[in-house]
Order: structure tokens, then C-alpha cells, then sequence
């Protein structure tokens, strides 16, 4: 894809990852920062504390809303200027397609996308929605500007992003809380807690680093290569994998439950 220009709204740790894979990857040509909290501007980028100071020649090919969704009403309207003319990329959670619409237009190019915090490592997933009068070569610029951070799936139905926050929005948070409980489990069994902690904290970066290697190979597949029968992991997990009280069901509780917020959040 050609280099292109880029109007970046906000560029905290989200925003800022983004441009670093974008400038790694060679995506970007031009970036204009509008951050009044940021203190000095990446190599490469102008950086500019209004959007009345955007220098009046820049067209931008793209405007990419990073703000945090509280700041959202105040910020958007000065950007009306660009609507019909570039593809608007949000990233702010729970800000609807009808949200923007409101105040961009109705025909406004929009690409509604849930990226996650890995993205800050490269190791990002991106679910992303996109309207009616995003052309494909807009959606292309935007699957290349996502995917500077990691993985890019689309939904068909603006809805999805909910789930997709759920599952993978949320997501990290729910593995964080693992190594923490799992280390809580090995200090119960009569480990030390800093060695329990440390124990947890590699196996399960360890496991996902199997995973990532692994492309081809299902989790279920892998479960099953290091579960010996009538084993120690095999104890285990018969207390993981009942079906009513197991992980499963806890994590469809878990993941509902995000879902119906985040749907809640978006009014």
C-alpha cells in the first residue's frame, strides 16, 4: 500500500503504539498528532495541542480517533471539516456507528474497530466494522493501519463488536487474573508466593507463546499433547472441564457479562 497521510487524534498508550507500527511498518507519509496532554511529538510527526492549529493544506486520508471516549463529545465536532473526504477509524469503546454519524454525517466513511493492549508489544488483535460507505480501498487503508499492531478480523454487523470486546477487548485482563490465580493456587499448595508468582507468570506466557508458534495446531490439540491419562494434569483438569462448575461455563458467565456491558456503555 501506498504511504498516506494521517490525522491522529490522541496518542496515549493505544494511539502511540498504533503510529509506532505504522512508522515501522512504513504505512504513514504525513502524521499531524492533535494531543493537548502530549509534550513533545514523535520523530517523524507534527505534533499540535488544537485542531485549529492543523496546518490548512494537510488532507488527510484517514482521521483515527484514539481520544478516551469520555472526551469524545468535545473533541469530534472540530473534525466535521474532513468528513466526506477521508475514512474516519475509531477506537474509542462504546462509541457507536450512529454516535459518529450524528455529528460527522450520514454518509460519512466509518470503520468502527476494538483493538486491544498487546497491540503496545505488536501482539495485537483488532476486531473492526465497517459502514456501508467505506469504499474497499478505504477498508484496505484500514485493515493496513490495524494490522500494524497485530491481527484484524471484521464483523458483518456492528453489534459484533460488543462480543469482540468482550472476548478479546476484555480479554488480556482475564489472563492477567489467571497468573494471579494460579499463583494463588501453587502458594495454597506450599510454594512460596514470589516463586508461585514466578512459576505462573512463565507457564502462562509460555503456553501462549506455543500458541503463537503454532498456527496450525488447535488449542484443544495442544491441551491434549501435554495431558498424560490418569495423570496429574489429567486430575486437574477434570475439575477445569466439568461442565457445570468447570472454566467453560464460568468464562461463557464471564464473557456475557462483558458482552451486556459493553452494550450497555454504547446506550
Amino acid at each position: 500500500m501506498t504511504a498516506v497521510d494521517l490525522l491522529l487524534v490522541g496518542c496515549g498508550k493505544m494511539g502511540g503504539a498504533m503510529l509506532a507500527g505504522w512508522r515501522a511498518a512504513g504505512t504513514v507519509r504525513r502524521v499531524v498528532i492533535v494531543d493537548p496532554a502530549a509534550e513533545a511529538a514523535p520523530e517523524g510527526a507534527m505534533l499540535v495541542a488544537d485542531p485549529a492549529q492543523i496546518p490548512a493544506d494537510f488532507a488527510p486520508d484517514a482521521v483515527v480517533l484514539a481520544v478516551k471516549p469520555q472526551m469524545m463529545d468535545q473533541a469530534l465536532p472540530a473534525y466535521v471539516p474532513y468528513a466526506g473526504r477521508a475514512v474516519f477509524l475509531s477506537i474509542a469503546a462504546g462509541k457507536t456507528i450512529a454516535y459518529f454519524q450524528k455529528v460527522l454525517g450520514q454518509g460519512t466513511a466509518l470503520v468502527r474497530a476494538m483493538p486491544n493492549t498487546p497491540a503496545a508489544v505488536g501482539r495485537g488483535i483488532s476486531g473492526a466494522y465497517a459502514t456501508p460507505a467505506v469504499s474497499p480501498a478505504q477498508r484496505d487503508l484500514c485493515q493496513s493501519l490495524l494490522s500494524a499492531v497485530g491481527e484484524v478480523v471484521w464483523v458483518a454487523e456492528e453489534g459484533l463488536i460488543d462480543a469482540v470486546t468482550a472476548v478479546s477487548g476484555s480479554g488480556p485482563a482475564y489472563v492477567f487474573h489467571l497468573v494471579e490465580a494460579l499463583a494463588a493456587a501453587g502458594a495454597a499448595a506450599g510454594l512460596p508466593p514470589d516463586l508461585a508468582l514466578r512459576l505462573a507468570r512463565a507457564t502462562v506466557t509460555g503456553a501462549g507463546e506455543l500458541l503463537h508458534r503454532n498456527p496450525g495446531t488447535t488449542a484443544t490439540q495442544l491441551r491434549i499433547n501435554v495431558t498424560s491419562p490418569k495423570g496429574t494434569t489429567q486430575a486437574a483438569l477434570d475439575v477445569l472441564m466439568d461442565e457445570a462448575q468447570g472454566l467453560t461455563p464460568l468464562m461463557v458467565r464471564t464473557v456475557a457479562a462483558a458482552d451486556r456491558r459493553s452494550r450497555e456503555l454504547a446506550g
